[in-house]
Formats: structure tokens, C-alpha cells, sequence
């Protein structure tokens, strides 16, 4: 049976939703036990070099034009190296759950808030509205517990730091968009992949806490579990398919990936690594989820490609 283009892009579509979705209990499992920065190079230092070998084993040579090294390290830098470390750091103080929240539903607007500042969208009241939405559901999520006990100031940190490494993924994956026309997903999910994972490496091999005695990489049965499971699901597999559909979509429509992604995020986060919700978090999560919609949809004649 053959399927249309159409229903093989949603299908990819819905596989990147629930990979994502599954992602974050994965990431707080291996950012507990392993130095977080270490725990990612390593991934994606091995994801990229996997792309890239498979590429050569088809025959694909990757040429990399001089002009665009430095868009290309600007997008390994942002969209792996700086999100990684600002995301596995901040969900040692945050649930898998509520990070997947932020995230997905930040995502979107700033998706929306690069393409605008780059001259690929225009403002609106629409977006303007949006915006203030997301951050009022930030402050009714986060805002009480951290003024109220020093527990809350932790989790303010560990949500300051997934909004930076949102901020920081958003950029670079609109920046990744011009790279599409001289090379393919798996050509720049190779690149970027292993360019950020060197990055990351670099920086945590000398300079992060405990990343030296953890290179006996004796981390035991659930991290390593957890890093096969990003590895393959998300570095070569979601990052892919991520790619390949901002090329075909654009960056807008594929970011609708935000209103599947944090139901099942939180369900496994309440279900595997009870995690609880109550209903302030549910209200500032209807909030944010709400912001997403109001940035996301828009007439169809009008949708920026």
C-alpha cells in the first residue's frame, strides 16, 4: 500500500510528537546520574557521526560551502550545545512533565518571534496577544512557589533555564532554514549534530563538575538506557523528522507539535515518575497551551511557508 505525501508527513507529524512527548523522563533520568553536558555530547556527538557515515555508505558526499560554516556553527551551537546543557541542567530542579509544558508551548512563539525579527514573518495583534498570554501562564505556573519557599526559587531557576534553551533551539532552527537549500536533513542533522556534540564536549570534558571521573562511563543500567533511547529516538531519529518537515511545512505549522507532545509528557511523568499536577499547574498549562493556538493558527491564505 502506497501513502501520499500528505499522509506520510503527518504520520512523520504525529512520530515526532510522541517521540518528543517521551523524551523528557528520558532526559531527567540520564541529567540525575550523569554530568548533564557530558550526557549529551556523547549522544550527540555519536549521532552526528552515525549520519554522516551512513550518507557516505549511500555514496553521499557532504560539501560544505565555505559561506555557510558559519551560519552552520552558529545552529550547532544554539539548537544543540547551549540547548542541551540549559535544559538537562534545568530539569534537575523542574518535573519532565511541566519542562515539556514550557518548552512545547514556548516553542511556537518563539519560533514566531525569530522568523518576525529575521524579516521571514510579520507582527500582528494576534501574536502580541499571544505572547502576553504565555508569559501570564508562566507566572501563574511558576510564580507562586517561588515566592513562597525555597523550593520555589529552585524551580524558577529550572524553568528560567528551559525558557533559555527554548530561546536558544527556536533561533537556531530558524537559522537552519536557509541551509535547507544547499543541503539535505540528514546532511545537516549530520553536521550540526556532531559540531554541537564537539561543542558540548569541549566544554564539559575540562570544565564540568564530576564529566572526568564519569568517563569510566559507568553510569549504570538506566542512564544508559535513557541515552539509547535519546540517541536513537530523538538526536537521529525526531531530529530528523523535525528537519525534514521544517523544510517541507515551515517552522509555524510543524511547531503545532506543541499540543500533542505535552499530554504525553505529562501523563508519563505522572504515571512512571510520580510526578504531581495540581490546579494552579493545570491553569497556567491551559494558559500557555492557549497562547500556542492563538500564535499558531491563522487563516490558511495567510500562513507564512
Amino acid at each position: 500500500m502506497r501513502f501520499s505525501r500528505a499522509a506520510r508527513e503527518r504520520g512523520l507529524f504525529l512520530l515526532l510528537c510522541v517521540i518528543w512527548g517521551s523524551t523528557w523522563l528520558a532526559l531527567k533520568i540520564g541529567a540525575t546520574a550523569v554530568p548533564p553536558a557530558l550526557f549529551s555530547g556523547t549522544r550527540w556527538t555519536v549521532a552526528g557521526g552515525a549520519l554522516l557515515l551512513w550518507l557516505k555508505l549511500r555514496g553521499e558526499r557532504v560539501r560544505i560551502r565555505s559561506d555557510l560554516w558559519p551560519r552552520l556553527i552558529a545552529v550547532a551551537l544554539l539548537m544543540i550545545a547551549l540547548n542541551a546543557v540549559t535544559m538537562t541542567y534545568g530539569l534537575r530542579f523542574v518535573g519532565s512533565g511541566l519542562a515539556s509544558i514550557i518548552n512545547a508551548a514556548l516553542m511556537p512563539l518563539s519560533l514566531l518571534g525569530f522568523a518576525v525579527a529575521l524579516g521571514q514573518e510579520r507582527w500582528s495583534r494576534r501574536q502580541t496577544a499571544a505572547l502576553g498570554v504565555g508569559i501570564a501562564g508562566i507566572l501563574v505556573l511558576f510564580g507562586p512557589d517561588a515566592v513562597s519557599a525555597a523550593s520555589g526559587t529552585g524551580e524558577l531557576l529550572g524553568a528560567t533555564l528551559q525558557i533559555v534553551g527554548c530561546l536558544c533551539y527556536s533561533a537556531g532552527s530558524v537559522l537552519a532554514r536557509p541551509l535547507m537549500r544547499s543541503m539535505s536533513p540528514p546532511q545537516l542533522g549530520g553536521c550540526a549534530n556532531l559540531v554541537g556534540g564537539l561543542l558540548l564536549l569541549a566544554f564539559s570534558i575540562p570544565f564540568e563538575p564530576g564529566a572526568a571521573n564519569a568517563l569510566t562511563l559507568d553510569w549504570g543500567v538506566a542512564a544508559w538506557s535513557a541515552w539509547a533511547f535519546l540517541l536513537v529516538g530523538s538526536s537521529l531519529g525526531a531530529t530528523m523528522i523535525y528537519f525534514t518537515l521544517i523544510r517541507d511545512w515551515g517552522a509555524s505549522q510543524t511547531g503545532t507539535y506543541a499540543f500533542v507532545s505535552p499530554v504525553i509528557a505529562v501523563l508519563l511523568g505522572t504515571t512512571l515518575n510520580g510526578e504531581r499536577l495540581d490546579a494552579g499547574d493545570a491553569a497556567g498549562m491551559l494558559l500557555m497551551l492557549g497562547a500556542a493556538a492563538l500564535a499558531l493558527h491563522r487563516p490558511a491564505k495567510g500562513a507564512s511557508r
